[in-house]
Protein backbone atom coordinates (compact mmCIF):
# COMPACT_ATOMS: atom_id res chain seq x y z
CA UNK A 1 0.00 0.00 0.00
CA UNK A 2 1.23 3.49 -0.84
CA UNK A 3 2.39 5.58 2.09
CA UNK A 4 0.83 8.62 0.44
CA UNK A 5 -2.71 8.02 1.73
CA UNK A 6 -4.64 11.25 2.42
CA UNK A 7 -6.14 12.06 5.81
CA UNK A 8 -7.79 15.13 7.29
CA UNK A 9 -6.77 14.92 10.95
CA UNK A 10 -4.99 12.70 13.45
CA UNK A 11 -8.12 11.00 14.77
CA UNK A 12 -8.09 9.00 18.00
CA UNK A 13 -9.04 5.38 17.39
CA UNK A 14 -8.37 5.68 13.67
CA UNK A 15 -7.35 2.46 11.92
CA UNK A 16 -5.08 4.32 9.48
CA UNK A 17 -1.92 2.59 10.73
CA UNK A 18 -3.59 -0.84 10.77
CA UNK A 19 -5.25 -0.33 7.38
CA UNK A 20 -2.71 -2.38 5.36
CA UNK A 21 -3.24 -5.38 7.67
CA UNK A 22 -7.04 -5.00 7.64
CA UNK A 23 -7.17 -4.70 3.85
CA UNK A 24 -5.25 -7.96 3.51
CA UNK A 25 -8.40 -9.75 4.71
CA UNK A 26 -10.59 -8.06 2.09
CA UNK A 27 -11.34 -9.20 -1.46
CA UNK A 28 -9.41 -7.42 -4.18
CA UNK A 29 -12.70 -6.28 -5.72
CA UNK A 30 -15.83 -5.29 -3.80
CA UNK A 31 -19.16 -4.07 -5.10
CA UNK A 32 -19.75 -1.77 -2.14
CA UNK A 33 -17.74 -1.12 1.04
CA UNK A 34 -19.90 0.06 3.96
CA UNK A 35 -18.65 1.63 7.21
CA UNK A 36 -21.49 1.94 9.78
CA UNK A 37 -19.09 3.53 12.34
CA UNK A 38 -16.97 5.47 9.90
CA UNK A 39 -15.15 7.95 12.14
CA UNK A 40 -12.76 9.64 9.72
CA UNK A 41 -13.11 6.78 7.20
CA UNK A 42 -9.54 5.49 7.33
CA UNK A 43 -10.43 2.06 5.94
CA UNK A 44 -12.60 3.44 3.16
CA UNK A 45 -9.84 5.86 2.12
CA UNK A 46 -7.22 3.09 2.16
CA UNK A 47 -9.50 0.79 0.15
CA UNK A 48 -10.22 3.54 -2.38
CA UNK A 49 -6.49 4.15 -2.82
CA UNK A 50 -6.22 0.52 -3.97
CA UNK A 51 -9.42 0.79 -6.04
CA UNK A 52 -10.99 -2.06 -4.08
CA UNK A 53 -14.66 -1.08 -4.39
CA UNK A 54 -17.04 0.34 -6.97
CA UNK A 55 -19.04 2.24 -4.34
CA UNK A 56 -18.66 3.32 -0.72
CA UNK A 57 -21.13 4.10 2.06
CA UNK A 58 -19.96 6.21 5.02
CA UNK A 59 -22.22 6.33 8.06
CA UNK A 60 -21.73 7.67 11.56
CA UNK A 61 -24.18 8.74 14.23
CA UNK A 62 -22.07 11.87 14.64
CA UNK A 63 -23.78 13.97 11.95
CA UNK A 64 -21.24 16.87 11.88
CA UNK A 65 -18.49 14.30 11.24
CA UNK A 66 -20.36 12.91 8.24
CA UNK A 67 -21.06 16.44 6.99
CA UNK A 68 -17.32 17.12 7.18
CA UNK A 69 -16.47 14.00 5.17
CA UNK A 70 -19.13 14.80 2.59
CA UNK A 71 -17.87 18.34 2.03
CA UNK A 72 -14.24 17.18 1.96
CA UNK A 73 -15.06 14.69 -0.79
CA UNK A 74 -17.68 16.58 -2.79
CA UNK A 75 -16.74 20.25 -2.24
CA UNK A 76 -13.06 20.29 -1.25
CA UNK A 77 -12.39 23.85 -2.44
CA UNK A 78 -15.22 25.29 -0.33
CA UNK A 79 -13.99 23.43 2.75
CA UNK A 80 -10.40 24.54 2.16
CA UNK A 81 -11.37 28.21 1.82
CA UNK A 82 -13.46 28.27 4.99
CA UNK A 83 -10.96 26.25 7.03
CA UNK A 84 -8.13 28.53 5.87
CA UNK A 85 -10.01 31.58 7.10
CA UNK A 86 -10.62 30.01 10.53
CA UNK A 87 -7.08 28.64 10.78
CA UNK A 88 -5.49 32.03 10.02
CA UNK A 89 -7.75 33.83 12.50
CA UNK A 90 -6.13 32.00 15.42
CA UNK A 91 -2.90 33.95 14.91
CA UNK A 92 -4.58 37.31 15.41
CA UNK A 93 -7.25 36.43 17.97
CA UNK A 94 -6.34 38.61 20.93
CA UNK A 95 -2.82 37.18 20.71
CA UNK A 96 -4.08 33.87 22.12
CA UNK A 97 -4.67 30.93 19.80
CA UNK A 98 -5.99 28.82 22.70
CA UNK A 99 -8.82 31.27 23.33
CA UNK A 100 -9.56 31.21 19.62
CA UNK A 101 -10.16 27.46 19.89
CA UNK A 102 -12.69 28.03 22.69
CA UNK A 103 -14.34 30.76 20.62
CA UNK A 104 -14.83 28.36 17.68
CA UNK A 105 -15.96 25.59 20.04
CA UNK A 106 -18.63 27.86 21.52
CA UNK A 107 -19.89 28.75 18.06
CA UNK A 108 -20.02 25.06 17.16
CA UNK A 109 -21.93 24.22 20.34
CA UNK A 110 -24.39 27.03 19.67
CA UNK A 111 -25.46 25.61 16.35
CA UNK A 112 -22.72 26.59 13.89
CA UNK A 113 -21.77 22.96 13.19
CA UNK A 114 -20.19 23.72 9.83
CA UNK A 115 -17.73 21.23 8.33
CA UNK A 116 -14.94 23.82 8.61
CA UNK A 117 -15.62 24.41 12.31
CA UNK A 118 -15.72 20.65 12.90
CA UNK A 119 -12.43 20.18 11.05
CA UNK A 120 -10.70 23.00 12.94
CA UNK A 121 -11.79 21.61 16.32
CA UNK A 122 -10.54 18.14 15.40
CA UNK A 123 -7.28 19.53 14.04
CA UNK A 124 -6.61 21.47 17.24
CA UNK A 125 -8.07 19.30 20.03
CA UNK A 126 -6.10 16.97 22.30
CA UNK A 127 -5.18 13.68 20.57
CA UNK A 128 -7.67 14.39 17.78
CA UNK A 129 -10.29 12.93 20.12
CA UNK A 130 -13.98 13.71 19.65
CA UNK A 131 -15.51 14.21 23.09
CA UNK A 132 -18.99 15.36 24.05
CA UNK A 133 -20.44 16.14 27.48
CA UNK A 134 -23.72 14.87 28.90
CA UNK A 135 -25.40 17.93 27.42
CA UNK A 136 -24.33 16.87 23.93
CA UNK A 137 -21.82 19.72 23.61
CA UNK A 138 -18.31 19.28 22.21
CA UNK A 139 -16.11 19.59 25.31
CA UNK A 140 -12.62 18.48 24.29
CA UNK A 141 -9.76 20.88 25.11
CA UNK A 142 -7.17 22.26 22.68
CA UNK A 143 -3.66 20.94 22.31
CA UNK A 144 -1.74 24.05 23.30
CA UNK A 145 1.37 22.90 21.44
CA UNK A 146 -0.21 22.67 18.00
CA UNK A 147 -2.04 24.93 15.59
CA UNK A 148 -3.58 22.17 13.47
CA UNK A 149 -2.92 21.12 9.88
CA UNK A 150 -1.83 24.00 7.69
CA UNK A 151 -4.07 24.99 4.77
CA UNK A 152 -1.24 24.08 2.40
CA UNK A 153 -1.07 20.51 3.70
CA UNK A 154 -4.85 20.27 3.86
CA UNK A 155 -5.13 21.32 0.22
CA UNK A 156 -2.99 18.36 -0.87
CA UNK A 157 -4.95 15.89 1.22
CA UNK A 158 -8.34 17.22 0.11
CA UNK A 159 -7.36 16.98 -3.55
CA UNK A 160 -6.31 13.35 -3.15
CA UNK A 161 -9.31 12.44 -1.02
CA UNK A 162 -11.80 13.96 -3.43
CA UNK A 163 -10.18 12.30 -6.43
CA UNK A 164 -10.50 8.90 -4.74
CA UNK A 165 -14.10 9.09 -3.53
CA UNK A 166 -16.08 11.82 -5.31
CA UNK A 167 -19.06 10.41 -7.16
CA UNK A 168 -18.64 6.98 -5.58
CA UNK A 169 -19.73 7.64 -1.99
CA UNK A 170 -23.08 7.76 -0.18
CA UNK A 171 -23.29 9.50 3.21
CA UNK A 172 -25.67 8.99 6.11
CA UNK A 173 -26.00 9.51 9.86
CA UNK A 174 -28.16 6.60 11.04
CA UNK A 175 -28.19 3.98 13.76
CA UNK A 176 -25.81 1.20 12.72
CA UNK A 177 -28.59 -1.39 12.98
CA UNK A 178 -30.50 0.32 10.17
CA UNK A 179 -27.41 0.19 7.98
CA UNK A 180 -26.97 -3.54 8.61
CA UNK A 181 -30.66 -4.26 7.98
CA UNK A 182 -30.27 -2.72 4.52
CA UNK A 183 -27.00 -4.50 3.67
CA UNK A 184 -27.05 -6.90 0.72
CA UNK A 185 -24.91 -9.81 -0.50
CA UNK A 186 -22.04 -8.31 -2.46
CA UNK A 187 -21.51 -5.63 0.17
CA UNK A 188 -18.54 -5.79 2.52
CA UNK A 189 -19.26 -4.28 5.93
CA UNK A 190 -16.32 -2.96 7.95
CA UNK A 191 -17.19 -2.05 11.54
CA UNK A 192 -15.14 -0.34 14.21
CA UNK A 193 -17.69 0.16 17.01
CA UNK A 194 -17.02 1.90 20.34
CA UNK A 195 -14.86 0.03 22.81
CA UNK A 196 -16.74 -2.44 24.96
CA UNK A 197 -15.80 -0.37 28.00
CA UNK A 198 -18.43 2.16 26.96
CA UNK A 199 -21.07 -0.37 25.88
CA UNK A 200 -24.52 0.03 27.45
CA UNK A 201 -23.69 3.62 28.39
CA UNK A 202 -23.73 6.89 26.54
CA UNK A 203 -20.54 6.97 24.47
CA UNK A 204 -19.07 10.43 24.04
CA UNK A 205 -17.87 9.62 20.52
CA UNK A 206 -21.10 8.23 19.13
CA UNK A 207 -23.73 9.89 21.39
CA UNK A 208 -25.16 6.48 22.38
CA UNK A 209 -23.78 3.26 23.75
CA UNK A 210 -23.54 0.07 21.70
CA UNK A 211 -24.86 -2.91 23.64
CA UNK A 212 -22.75 -6.06 23.25
CA UNK A 213 -25.85 -8.24 22.90
CA UNK A 214 -27.53 -5.92 20.39
CA UNK A 215 -24.33 -5.74 18.37
CA UNK A 216 -24.00 -9.54 18.30
CA UNK A 217 -27.62 -9.87 17.15
CA UNK A 218 -27.00 -7.39 14.35
CA UNK A 219 -24.13 -9.56 13.10
CA UNK A 220 -26.49 -12.54 13.07
CA UNK A 221 -28.55 -10.55 10.56
CA UNK A 222 -25.52 -10.33 8.28
CA UNK A 223 -24.84 -14.06 8.67
CA UNK A 224 -28.42 -14.92 7.69
CA UNK A 225 -28.29 -12.71 4.62
CA UNK A 226 -24.85 -13.93 3.53
CA UNK A 227 -23.24 -10.48 3.80
CA UNK A 228 -19.48 -10.47 4.40
CA UNK A 229 -18.01 -8.38 7.21
CA UNK A 230 -14.86 -7.37 9.08
CA UNK A 231 -15.05 -6.10 12.67
CA UNK A 232 -12.38 -4.36 14.75
CA UNK A 233 -13.34 -5.13 18.34
CA UNK A 234 -10.99 -4.61 21.30
CA UNK A 235 -7.90 -6.80 21.77
CA UNK A 236 -5.07 -7.16 24.26
CA UNK A 237 -1.98 -5.38 25.58
CA UNK A 238 0.81 -7.58 26.89
CA UNK A 239 -0.91 -10.38 28.80
CA UNK A 240 -4.08 -8.40 29.49
CA UNK A 241 -7.12 -8.85 27.28
CA UNK A 242 -9.88 -6.29 26.76
CA UNK A 243 -13.51 -7.07 26.11
CA UNK A 244 -15.52 -10.22 25.50
CA UNK A 245 -15.18 -12.34 22.40
CA UNK A 246 -18.10 -12.26 20.03
CA UNK A 247 -20.37 -15.34 20.39
CA UNK A 248 -19.20 -18.66 18.97
CA UNK A 249 -22.58 -19.02 17.21
CA UNK A 250 -21.56 -16.40 14.67
CA UNK A 251 -20.06 -17.50 11.36
CA UNK A 252 -16.78 -15.70 11.85
CA UNK A 253 -13.18 -16.13 12.99
CA UNK A 254 -10.79 -13.89 14.86
CA UNK A 255 -7.24 -12.69 14.25
CA UNK A 256 -5.09 -10.44 16.44
CA UNK A 257 -3.31 -7.68 14.53
CA UNK A 258 -0.04 -6.29 15.84
CA UNK A 259 -0.65 -2.60 16.54
CA UNK A 260 2.86 -1.95 17.89
CA UNK A 261 4.12 -1.02 21.32
CA UNK A 262 1.70 0.52 23.78
CA UNK A 263 2.56 4.21 24.18
CA UNK A 264 1.04 4.24 27.66
CA UNK A 265 3.21 1.28 28.74
CA UNK A 266 6.30 2.93 27.22
CA UNK A 267 5.71 6.04 29.34
CA UNK A 268 5.74 3.75 32.39
CA UNK A 269 9.02 2.17 31.34
CA UNK A 270 7.40 -1.05 30.13
CA UNK A 271 7.53 -2.78 26.76
CA UNK A 272 4.14 -4.20 25.85
CA UNK A 273 2.81 -4.98 22.41
CA UNK A 274 -0.79 -4.05 21.67
CA UNK A 275 -2.92 -6.40 19.57
CA UNK A 276 -6.25 -5.37 18.11
CA UNK A 277 -8.84 -8.03 17.37
CA UNK A 278 -10.22 -8.35 13.85
CA UNK A 279 -13.19 -10.64 13.21
CA UNK A 280 -14.03 -11.72 9.68
CA UNK A 281 -16.91 -13.69 8.18
CA UNK A 282 -15.72 -17.18 7.32
CA UNK A 283 -16.60 -16.85 3.64
CA UNK A 284 -13.89 -14.19 3.28
CA UNK A 285 -11.06 -16.69 3.77
CA UNK A 286 -10.82 -17.51 0.09
CA UNK A 287 -9.99 -13.87 -0.64
CA UNK A 288 -7.04 -13.45 1.74
CA UNK A 289 -3.81 -12.22 0.22
CA UNK A 290 -0.39 -13.02 1.57
CA UNK A 291 0.68 -10.74 4.41
CA UNK A 292 4.00 -12.41 5.13
CA UNK A 293 4.14 -13.76 8.66
CA UNK A 294 0.53 -14.19 9.75
CA UNK A 295 -0.48 -12.80 13.14
CA UNK A 296 -2.18 -14.79 15.89
CA UNK A 297 -5.14 -16.83 14.61
CA UNK A 298 -8.04 -18.02 16.65
CA UNK A 299 -11.30 -19.62 15.61
CA UNK A 300 -13.96 -18.43 18.02
CA UNK A 301 -14.51 -21.37 20.34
Amino acid sequence: MSKNIPHLVQYQGSKRILAPQILSYMPRRIKRLVEPFSGMAAITIAAAAEMRANQYHLNDLNAPLIALLQEAIEKPTELLNEYSRIWKDQFCYKDDHVQHFYFVREKFNNGEESPANMLYLLARCVKGAVRYGKNGKFNQSPDKRRHGMTPQKLEQNLAMLSSLLKGKTFFSSLDYREILENAKPGDLIYMDPPYQGVSNVRDNRYFAGVSFDDFAKSIEVLDRKGVDYLISYDGMCGEKGYGRDLPSTLNCSKVLLNAGCSSQATLMGQHKVTYEALYFSDSLKKHFVSVGQLPLWEKIA
